[in-house]
């Protein structure tokens, strides 16, 4: 039976009035029957509370194409009246990017009604309205009911003296690139459509043609969507917490080749995230600069600062307390585990020699009670210590008995970065709130130990954990394999493999957001990584390469071993000392620049060229011809203004390629005709015509509209054409029906605005398929990796919830009935 639903609070299904469109920012995108799922309104910032909750009223009761109408007019509106205003700068500008919002909308409303009148043949079932068409569309909805809001407010309030003009500008300047990168995507999303086969998500065709694909999709501008746009998708709750991140990425990325430890790095990029901190535009170009140019060495280095064992002890002092959380090293030693089929029969698990031979295995035990065997000799005899913080002893009477059940984690980190330290905090919550010891597997990480390394060491601490698990203080009556992004991928593969081996499977499965296709390919929800702060597409890309064995170690760290100990200790003492004096330095003169800036360009507002960074030099990158320009200078007072084809006395923005960027675009465009196709769109994706299928791929954008293009250059795509991508334990979601029908029951729970969510989606759609016992929750508005944001606000607290609720049903069901095949 499949249990499906969808999760921001407390849910109740109500009659809505805007059947057939994407529900108000802060709602769930909704099924096919018009009905929708509303969430209580959750705790956020006062000021964001005001402005989302103008923009929900404004919103509400609209449909796309009433939202699209009010948007023009009011567009129309404000570019009348800044046209009338005589010759000034700010005012061309404004006209200018209304009539830009005016275009765009225009544009992209039919896309989107093409994809939304489809989206449903893509869904779980009609109770879980939920794929990437989806998923688009409601985030491009969510552009649109901002600039519907900023319009109507500028509209209000523009013969005001308090009206803050060059904030205004700078905002609506932003968010039209973005909804113009948008109208982009939809054109994607409807390449994708009509390339697929019917029911499909993922990129069909063979390897030339999604190579071509990913390196025209991989040259669209993104810094707008982190600067000003950052976030603007998800809840308002969780928008600090992402500025802050790429505050500190951006910041991190400029030291990080001038410091090879991570000290260093850290300290001095305080100093100089200030003027990221007040300038989205320089933030969001730099940003782009890094997610696009530097390795995967980068971005292990960045995800690793949690590992930093101040921020841990900070982190866990936040979180539950428990009796135990002991970190063990299991021997590479080879043992017998009886077969399920025939217990009397016993086959043997050697310990993982894959590129590296053997070696110990570390696990991380977590208890929130002292349970029978915890304290054992023989289990103490495992333990590598940590300090203090290894065992936390509290006053008890007695030793707790064994538990019947035992979670066994698996933690993700793109399988290149974290360990279970970093998920510690959230795995006390669990214990605390489930009572059963909770097993955390620190397996190896790529690029040093690529696949196959991870799976085999995953696969041999499960087994381990099984056998042994009278020493973690369980009984072993129910197993529940758990993990998160790359760690719900290795529970798949570790549960197919346990079945390949023919010994016990997992009871359960609980994965929250997991990548199930790791083949390098496009879907509609993976169009979203171009906006993503969290999971871009080439970070993506790059960390996938790296578990495939196609990135090679990082050997820069070769001089730091020559120093020793005591010599990186003097080293980074005086390079601390000298990047707070420079990082001082450089930041006082920013703030002085932008002073003396601000008071120079009061009267009339110029185009500024970004501040140099320091990471220009450090990525050694050869610049394009807007390599150095922040996305202030790409505003509309630089692009070129033609005449509407109503009246050539209005302004209208012309989005040509010269202007919106440098790159070249591929010979191959996957994009859909011109506009004047018929606005009718296929009831079903089989009535989509053979010549779309088959030769579609060069047809243009539609005349006249041309999107961003990133300065960057095309980022490789370097495992497009890899065998081992196929693999299905690597990519689970291409295993054979047989090997699927080995799975346990499957609880996954996914992000509706997740690059990953059409992995979840047709993961649970084939397993369904097969009659396996499988559910799909898919939380609203929040970004991948909640669960390390559980106590950031109410909604992750509340998707945090639901991961336990699903690890509960493990453990408590005997059996789950399976639903029948589609």
């Amino acid at each position: 039976m499949v249990s499906v639903s969808f999760l921001a609070g407390r849910w109740s299904r109500v009659a809505t009035p805007w059947a057939g469109s994407v529900p108000p920012p802060g709602l769930s995108p909704q099924d096919s029957t018009g009905t929708s799922h509303t969430a209580q309104p959750a705790a956020q910032p006062r000021g964001a509370q005001k402005r989302s909750g103008r923009a929900s009223r404004l919103t509400q009761n609209m449909d796309l194409r009433t939202m699209t109408q009010s948007l023009v007019t009011l567009a129309e509106d404000n570019m009348a009246f800044f046209s009338s205003q005589g010759p000034g700068e700010t005012a061309r500008r404004l006209a200018g990017v209304f009539a830009g919002i005016r275009e765009q909308a225009l544009g992209l409303e039919p896309a989107l009604g093409r994809l939304l009148s489809v989206a449903h043949l893509f869904d779980l079932d009609a109770e879980t309205p939920a794929n990437g068409y989806r998923s688009l569309v409601h985030t491009a909805r969510c552009c649109l009911a901002h600039l519907l809001h900023k319009s109507r407010y500028v509209a209000s309030n523009r013969r005001s003296i308090f009206f803050r003009t060059s904030h205004n500008l700078a905002e609506l300047e932003a968010y039209l690139v973005a909804l113009t990168q948008l109208r982009a995507l939809a054109y994607y999303a409807q390449r994708l459509l009509a390339t697929n086969r019917p029911g499909g998500l993922f990129f069909e065709g063979d390897e030339g043609l999604i190579a071509e694909f990913l390196r025209e999709y991989v040259t669209l501008h993104k810094g707008c969507f982190y600067g000003r746009c950052l976030g603007f998708q998800f809840t308002p709750a969780i928008r600090p917490f992402l500025q802050t991140i790429s505050i500190g990425l951006v910041s991190f990325g400029e030291h990080y080749k001038r410091n090879e430890t991570g000290l260093g790095v850290t300290a001095s990029s305080l100093f100089t995230s200030g003027r990221f901190a007040i300038d989205p535009e320089l933030r969001g170009a730099e940003f782009e600069r890094i997610i696009q140019n530097l390795d995967v060495h980068f971005w292990k280095a960045f995800w690793n600062i949690t590992e930093i064992e101040v921020l841990s002890s900070l982190a866990n002092m936040a979180s539950a307390t428990v009796r135990v959380s002991r970190l063990l090293s299991l021997p590479p030693e080879a043992f017998e585990m009886p077969l399920t089929a025939d217990p009397k029969l016993t086959v043997t698990i050697s310990p993982p020699l894959a590129h590296s031979g053997p070696g110990p295995v570390l696990v991380r035990l977590i208890s929130y009670d002292l349970r029978e065997g915890q304290d054992s000799e023989e289990l103490s005899s495992l333990v590598k210590s940590e300090g203090p913080r290894s065992l936390e002893l509290r006053p008890r009477p007695q030793q707790a008995p064994r538990s019947q059940s035992l979670v066994v984690h698996i933690h993700g980190g793109g399988f290149v970065a974290q360990t279970s330290k970093s998920h510690e905090p959230y795995l006390k919550s669990w214990a605390q709130e489930l009572g059963v010891p909770i097993v955390s597997i620190d397996y190896s990480l790529a690029p040093e130990a690529p696949f196959p390394r991870a799976l085999e060491e995953c696969f041999y601490a499960y087994c381990w954990a099984v056998k042994h698990c009278a020493l973690l203080g369980s009984t072993g009556e129910r197993i529940c394999l758990a993990g998160d992004s790359a760690g719900g991928n290795l529970c798949f593969t570790v549960s197919l493999r346990a079945a390949a081996y023919g010994v016990r499977v997992p009871d359960g499965i609980m994965a929250a957001y997991p990548a199930t296709m790791l083949q390098s390919t496009a879907s509609p929800s993976r169009l979203l990584s171009l906006m993503d702060p969290l999971l871009p597409l080439s970070v993506l890309t790059k960390c996938v390469s790296a578990y495939a064995g196609g990135e090679t170690e990082d050997h820069s760290d070769s001089d730091q071993k020559a120093l020793g100990m005591m010599g990186l200790v003097r080293r980074d003492t005086a390079l601390l000392f000298r990047d707070l004096r420079l990082g001082a330095s450089s930041w006082l003169h920013s703030f002085l620049d932008l002073s003396g800036h601000k008071s120079h360009t009061n009267s009339v507002p110029t185009a500024e060229p970004m501040r140099r960074s320091v990471s220009e030099a450090a990525l050694a990158q050869p610049e394009g011809l807007l390599g150095t320009d922040s996305l202030k200078s790409l505003t509309l007072h630089d692009l070129s203004l033609k005449g509407s084809s109503d009246t050539s006395e209005t302004p209208e923005l012309s989005l040509s390629a010269e202007t919106l960027g440098s790159s070249t675009p591929s010979n191959v465009n996957f994009l859909v005709g011109p506009e004047e196709a018929p606005e009718e769109a296929p009831k079903t994706q089989e009535e989509l015509s053979a010549k779309d299928r088959g030769c579609g791929a060069r047809a243009a954008f539609p005349e006249g509209f041309h999107p961003r293009r990133s300065s960057q250059g095309s980022t490789w795509m370097p495992v497009c054409s890899s065998p081992i991508v196929k693999n299905p334990f690597m990519s689970p979601l291409l295993a054979s029906d047989s090997m699927l029908q080995s799975l346990p029951p499957v609880h996954i729970v996914a992000c509706a605005l997740d690059p990953m969510l059409d992995d979840s989606v047709m993961f649970a759609r084939r397993l369904r398929g097969l009659g396996k016992p499988v559910t799909l929750r898919v939380v609203e508005d929040l970004p991948h990796g909640f669960l390390s944001l559980a106590a950031l606000c109410r909604e992750t607290r509340h998707a945090a919830a639901l991961c336990v609720e699903r690890i509960r049903l493990v453990l408590t069901q005997p059996a789950a009935p399976s639903s029948p095949p589609l």
